[in-house]
């Protein structure tokens, strides 16, 4: 049986947890939070990295949110459906952070950190709803990300989400791309990927818990 502690000295005491958000534009403090989702890593007893299960949540624009058409026509979303079953924004974020702190304490790490695709993206616009919404005790370090850009151009060659998820042999749907569901699937199976090469080459270091 693994220790769920072993993921906390691989990473120094930080949580691996994808997210990836959909948003009505890049500005993160006018542009709408619509989805958002998020998979926890975990590690078994030989040190691999598995994606947990997908926690997402629809999300209602804040008051006064900017919602850019073209960024709905790359989406697809239609923030007024009536079967979205959105949450405001506090209810979105304690839906996804409930379940990451648990995992907090069942492995022994001392803060989450995001790994997304453009990380600094999606980090942004967490950040930006935590202080919309007065959120205490946000699980997430505040600026470091692990970003699979970088790991995938280093690994495949490829810094294209979905070009990079095909070079690691994972398949790509491009009428499912673009939800926050399915990034985040296939951003927490490539982060798992590269990190999982890494370890089978014999490269993964002994490193102690502890922040940066």
């Amino acid at each position: 049986m693994s220790d769920p502690t072993q993921i906390s000295r691989r990473f120094r005491g930080f949580l691996p947890v994808v997210i990836d958000v959909e948003t009505g534009g890049f500005d993160h403090r006018r542009d709408a939070l619509l989805e958002i989702a998020a998979s926890i890593i975990h590690m078994d007893e030989e040190g691999r990295l598995h994606p947990g299960e997908i926690i997402a949540a629809n999300v209602v624009p804040f008051a006064g949110a900017n919602i850019d058409p073209r960024a709905l026509e790359v989406t697809g979303i239609d923030p007024t459906h009536p079967f979205r079953n959105a949450l405001d924004e506090r209810d979105a974020l304690k839906k996804i952070f409930q379940p990451v702190r648990e995992a907090l304490k069942q492995t022994g790490c001392q803060k989450a950190i995001l790994g997304g695709h453009n990380a600094a993206f999606d980090l942004a616009f967490l950040n930006a709803a935590i202080a919309r919404t007065g959120i205490k005790r946000n699980p997430f370090h505040l600026f470091s990300t692990f970003d699979t850009v970088s790991l995938a151009g280093l690994a495949f060659g490829q810094t294209v989400l979905a070009k990079a998820a095909q070079a690691a042999g994972l398949g790509w749907d491009n009428d499912a791309a673009h939800s926050a569901i399915y990034d985040t699937q296939q951003t927490a199976a490539l982060f798992c990927e590269v990190v999982n090469r890494w370890h089978a080459a014999g490269l993964t270091p002994a490193m102690e818990p502890g922040l940066a």
